[in-house]
């Protein structure tokens, strides 16, 4: 499979890396950006957005895995899979597993087992993981834009994935992956990564917010800007404020002026930076590397205003930046909040009723709707996810590379296993109905016949099942929506040194989480333009201007300019 004593010896690179690489993504300071990415990758396994036209499935057996019968699978191998989740404590995966590993033992003679990274610390355990280069893990879940996969390619965390590997042991992969997207999962010349590139999804993030009540306050057509947003406050703060928790009971850890700025201007941030995503480019100059918040004074100054209107009318609870115990997105569910901030994905299951027992809003209020203000909406500056935005990688220091493959394979393109992975067991955890649309049965109990496994490495639209509690005419209008203006992301096949500049970035987010979590939510005193001019020379001082200056000699270098 190649190269394994060299990613052993890197793995002494990895370990002593991880302060530098991930250290700053799990501490106090970078605590809540990283949770909003472990929850925009946790929340689309519970509230789907699939396409609703169903397809036809590829056959379960197929040409492409017959050569399978000249490899020796004479031995039977258990197959880690680690992936980003906390272990679910009730329901039926191990009756799933059991139903799936008596497949795998029949075609591959393997079975998996699942390796769950907590999201407590996530990405420090991920990486620690990763690093011990033990055997514990085969087959790992990963992002290049959320889960430091290029960090970990680099330090030889990863097994290089030939062609010729991929082709004898994922052969149905290899052939369903164009080679663009092969392309964009090469480091230095060498493929690391399977791309999960055939499962249509939007993770671009803003607020849900109630379309009835925005009705009310005279926004005939919803939110469609940020002074929309306000006005919708207001109205909502005044007529239904006493019978809410909060109008958005935040814990203080998102921070939505980056979203101020892409829907007001052309801005795109660039990924594998830091979670701050302090640096990018503008779309009518994509290859000039810019720090945003030194770039964006006028906008910075405008949104920190907005904020400390929004602190004025009582949006979030007084103690917002302590405010630790709130369940927002459960809350608004119920009619006690008046928005909840993530992504598409999770709007998608806001705005079915039936998508989840916790929608009760619909039941207390049969009137109640549920609209979406994406960031991006005004300037209509959305991105397409990244084709690397989920992949599945082999631990270098795995000990059966060839069986993960399979395995892999396997869970991506054969119904049967497809099915258990991401549904659980028919007639139990789901049925389908005479639409071929999934249902849970009458007797479905979430406590005893749910299933997790945070497959958001290798999911098929060949093989999904759309589900039929989703409201497909609202989400198929937004993705229509999507598809009219949606750009591809300009730096795909990007990937940054952080080496040289890694000190510099750390300091940036701390100085970023310092000084956002005040203007995010109006906690500071003086005039807006002093505690911009202020958050900007702390950047400057932590070192943004040379980490611009370095990033743009990158640039320079693969683009060719």
């Amino acid at each position: 499979m190649g190269k394994k004593l060299l990613a052993l010896l890197l793995a002494v690179v990895m370990i002593l890396s991880l302060a530098a690489c991930g250290g700053a993504s799990s501490t106090d300071d970078t605590k809540a950006p990283a949770t909003d990415k472990a929850e925009e990758a946790e929340e689309p396994a519970a509230e789907e957005a699939e396409d609703a036209e169903e397809a036809e499935a590829p056959a379960t057996d197929g040409d492409a895995w017959d050569a399978w019968a000249d490899i020796d699978t004479s031995e039977h191998v258990v197959i880690n899979y680690m992936t980003t989740g906390d272990a679910p404590t009730t329901g039926c995966n191990d009756e799933m597993l059991a139903e799936l590993n008596k497949i795998l033992t029949d075609k591959v003679n393997a079975e998996i087992n699942i390796y769950w990274i907590s999201w407590t610390d996530y990405l420090a355990n991920y990486n620690l993981t990763l690093a011990r280069m033990d055997g514990s893990v085969d087959l790992v879940g990963s992002a290049t834009d959320w889960l430091d996969a290029w960090p970990n390619a680099k330090n030889g965390a990863f097994l290089e994935l030939s062609e010729e590997d991929l082709k004898t042991y994922a052969p149905k992969t290899w052939a369903s992956v164009p080679q663009e997207h092969w392309d964009y999962c090469k480091y230095d010349g060498e493929i690391y990564f399977m791309p999960e590139d055939n499962y249509a999804q939007w993770t671009n993030h803003g607020f849900a917010y109630r379309l009835d009540w925005a009705r009310e306050a005279g926004l005939a057509d919803g939110v469609k800007s940020w002074e929309d947003l306000t006005t919708y406050f207001k109205y909502v703060k005044e007529t239904y404020g006493d019978q809410l928790i909060a109008l958005w009971d935040t814990d203080g850890g998102a921070y939505p002026a980056g979203g101020y700025i892409q829907s007001h201007t052309d801005w795109t941030s660039l990924n594998g930076i830091c979670s701050g995503a302090l640096w990018g480019a503008y779309d009518s100059d994509e290859f000039t590397v810019k720090c945003e918040y030194l770039e964006e004074t006028d906008n910075l100054i405008a949104y920190a205003k907005m904020m400390k209107e929004w602190d004025e009318i009582g949006v979030w609870p007084t103690d917002v930046l302590s405010n630790t115990g709130s369940d927002n997105r459960l809350e608004f569910r119920q009619g006690k909040t008046a928005v909840e901030q993530h992504h598409t994905q999770t709007w998608t299951g806001l705005v079915s009723p039936k998508a989840s027992t916790d929608n009760t809003m619909y039941v207390d209020n049969p009137d109640a709707e549920v609209g979406f203000f994406y960031y991006g909406m005004e300037s209509k500056n959305v991105k397409r996810d990244l084709i690397t935005h989920g992949v599945c990688a082999i631990s270098a220091a795995s000990k059966n590379p060839e069986r993960a493959l399979m395995v892999y394979d396997m869970l991506r393109n054969d119904a049967d296993c497809y099915d258990l992975f991401n549904y659980g067991i028919k007639g139990r955890s789901y049925d389908v109905d005479e639409n071929g649309l999934r249902f849970t049965p009458d007797s479905y109990n979430a406590d005893t016949d749910s299933i997790s496994t945070n497959w958001w490495w290798g999911r098929n639209d060949d093989l999904e099942i759309p589900s039929a509690a989703m409201n497909w005419d609202a989400i198929n209008a937004l993705y229509e929506e999507y598809e009219g203006f949606a750009k591809l992301y300009p730096w795909e096949n990007f990937v940054p040194d952080m080496d040289a500049i890694q000190s510099y970035v750390n300091n940036c987010q701390d100085v970023y989480t310092k000084y956002m979590k005040l203007i995010c939510y109006g906690q500071y005193d003086g005039s807006e333009e002093d505690m911009v001019a202020e958050f900007q020379q702390a950047l400057r001082d932590a070192g943004a201007e040379k980490v611009t200056e370095a990033l743009q000699a990158q640039f320079d270098a693969f683009y060719g300019k």
